[in-house]
């Protein structure tokens, strides 16, 4: 098992519009490729991390399973246009995906 992390900053000010962009992005876009309110959630920022910080986590079983969700999402109109419509509100050049092993 893995955990895929996409982690982007809000602009100052912004943090409410990307956090509720990416709960609709689940709920509408990420729920056809799988990923859903049980194998993922949204973290902010707090204490010792960046305020800014908005990062979305998935579970998953491996890395060719993150591949086939995206290129399931670059056949999904709507992910391109939640993307034009979340750009005014991030930081440019801070999207970054994680991906980490999970041990158990």
């Amino acid at each position: 098992m893995m955990i895929a992390r996409w982690c982007i900053d809000a602009k100052f000010g912004h943090k409410p519009e990307v956090v509720e962009a990416l709960s609709r992005w689940f709920d509408e876009i990420g729920s056809q490729i799988g990923w859903t309110k049980e194998n993922s959630r949204i973290l902010v920022g707090s204490v010792g991390a960046l305020e800014s910080s908005i990062i979305s986590e998935v579970t998953i079983e491996n890395l060719t399973q993150l591949n086939d969700a995206w290129q399931k999402l670059a056949e999904i109109d709507a992910h391109k246009e939640w993307s034009k419509t979340l750009e005014p509100h991030v930081v440019s050049g801070t999207a970054k995906w994680e991906i980490y092993r999970i041990i158990e």
